[in-house]
């Protein structure tokens, strides 16, 4: 997997250093390699309004990144996940974790599921399908949402897909 030459790598690996954040050269290409997928399907499909390649990097994978010291357990589920955020670079960054990245949007699944097979991400798995209908053989460890609307609606649509002690990381902006 090369690097696209429109795409600098130096400014991923200063983010990432920036924010105390160590990552491999192979798993820094990947994240890359998403990056470009993602600008390149956008043009075609809005995936996403944040388009300049520097928000990208803050704003999709740094954001994404910084909760992983508050992941718990092994099966994960990425709530709402749209263009793959933030399941796709934790899943990067954590092989050894089951990631299943939910949406209701076919264009968005279809997406992921590219980036799935393009990136060689064995561990995840993309589902079409409405949160209330969602009903997986196994219950997950913890959850993740970025953009899936109150807390509220996010607790009441899910609460069946949490296992007894599992968790929800929100990710919901700044404090009001």
């Amino acid at each position: 997997m090369s690097l696209e030459p429109n795409i600098p790598y130096t400014l991923l690996s200063q983010a990432l250093s920036k924010n105390q954040l160590i990552v491999n050269p192979r798993k820094q290409e990947k994240l890359m390699h998403y990056l470009h997928l993602l600008q390149t399907w956008n043009r075609v499909f809005n995936l996403t309004t944040i388009t300049k390649l520097e928000d990208m990097v803050y704003l999709h994978i740094i954001d994404s990144l910084l909760i992983q010291p508050y992941l718990q357990g092994l099966r994960y589920l990425d709530v709402g996940s749209g263009a793959g955020l933030p399941g796709i670079p934790l899943a990067i960054m954590h092989p050894e974790h089951h990631w299943v990245l939910l949406d209701k949007s076919s264009k968005k699944t279809r997406f992921m599921t590219q980036v799935v097979a393009e990136l060689k991400l064995s561990n995840v798995e993309v589902v079409h399908n409405r949160t209330d209908a969602f009903h997986p053989q196994h219950s997950f460890d913890s959850m993740v949402s970025r953009a899936f609307g109150s807390l509220r609606l996010l607790i009441e649509a899910t609460a069946h897909l949490l296992n007894r002690n599992g968790i929800i990381l929100a990710m919901k902006g700044k404090f009001p």
